[in-house]
C-alpha cells in the first residue's frame, strides 16, 4: 500500500510538471481571440493552421538543420577533446595537475555574459562572425571547462589495473585511451552531451550576438524573430514553442536511454 502511495505522488508530481508542456500543446491548436476568451478551455475545433504558418515564416527545417548541425559538432568536440585532456590529469597528481583543475574549476564559477565583448572582439579581429566555425568553436570554448572537469572526475574512478594490463599487452598510451577508457565513458559522455545539448540548443544569446545572416539562425533565433520582442499574438507564440521545442525532447529521449547503462558495460565490451 505504501509503495503505491509513492508511485501515486511521483505520478502526481511528474503531472504537475508536465502541466506547463499539455497546456502548450493544447494550445497551439487553438485560435488567439478564442485563447484570449477562454485561455483554459479546451480546444473545440482543433486546426492546424498556426503549425503551418509558423512553420513557413519561420523557415522552421533550415532552422532546425542549423540548430542540429552546430549541437551536434560542439557536442562531439567538446566531448573529444575534453576526453583527451582530462586523461593525463586524472592520472597525475603534481602540483601542475592541481593547478589546471583548479583554473577548471574557477571557469565553471565564471558567468557566461562576462565572455561575450572577449569573444566577439576576436571573432571580429579573425573574421569568425557570422559563420558556423565561429558559433562551434564560442560554444566548444564556453563548455571545455565543464568536459573536462567532468571528465576528469570520472576517470579518476576507473581502475588504473585496467591500463596496466593493456600497457603488459603492449598498448600505448593513446592505444590504452582508445580502446580501454573511451569505451568506458559511454555514461559520462551521455550525460555531458545531455548538458551542452541542452545548453546549446536553448542559447539565444550568441547565435544573437555572433550571427546576422537569417539563413544561418538557428531556432531559438527563428522564433525571437517570428514571435517577435513586442508582439505575443498567441497564434504564433505557442506553435513556435512546441516547434522549438519538439527536436530537443527527441534528443532527449534517444540519449536518456543510454544515461541508464552501468559503467561496468564498457568492460564487459
Amino acid at each position: 500500500m505504501l509503495r503505491l502511495a509513492k508511485h501515486a505522488l511521483v505520478l502526481a508530481l511528474v503531472g504537475i510538471m508536465l502541466l506547463p508542456v499539455f497546456y502548450m500543446v493544447l494550445m497551439s491548436f487553438r485560435h488567439g481571440q478564442d485563447i484570449v476568451n477562454h485561455p483554459l478551455a479546451l480546444p473545440e475545433h482543433w486546426s492546424l493552421s498556426n503549425y503551418a504558418n509558423a512553420y513557413e515564416k519561420m523557415s522552421y527545417l533550415r532552422s532546425i538543420l542549423n540548430s542540429l548541425g552546430i549541437t551536434l559538432a560542439v557536442t562531439l568536440a567538446v566531448s573529444f577533446v575534453g576526453a583527451l585532456a582530462a586523461y593525463p590529469l586524472a592520472r597525475s597528481t603534481g602540483v601542475l595537475t592541481q593547478t589546471i583543475v583548479s583554473i577548471l574549476s574557477l571557469c565553471l564559477a565564471t558567468p557566461s555574459f562576462v565572455t561575450i565583448t572577449p569573444i566577439y572582439t576576436i571573432f571580429a579581429r579573425i573574421g569568425l562572425l557570422d559563420s558556423y566555425l565561429g558559433i562551434i568553436l564560442a560554444f566548444t570554448a564556453l563548455n571545455l571547462p565543464l568536459s573536462v572537469f567532468f571528465y576528469t572526475s570520472f576517470m579518476r574512478a576507473i581502475p588504473k589495473e585496467l591500463e596496466e594490463a593493456a600497457e603488459l599487452d603492449g598498448c600505448s598510451p593513446f592505444s590504452t585511451f582508445r580502446h580501454i577508457i573511451l569505451p568506458l565513458l559511454g555514461p559520462a559522455t551521455a550525460t555531458l552531451s545531455l548538458f551542452v545539448m541542452l545548453m546549446v540548443w536553448n542559447d539565444f544569446v550568441y547565435p544573437l550576438l555572433l550571427l546576422t545572416d537569417s539563413s544561418k539562425y538557428t531556432v531559438m533565433m527563428s522564433v525571437y524573430h517570428f514571435v517577435g520582442n513586442h508582439n505575443l499574438n498567441p497564434e504564433e507564440l505557442f506553435p513556435a514553442s512546441v516547434l522549438g521545442s519538439l527536436p530537443l525532447l527527441i534528443l532527449f529521449l534517444i540519449f536518456q536511454r543510454q544515461i541508464v547503462n552501468g559503467i561496468t558495460a564498457g568492460a564487459v565490451k
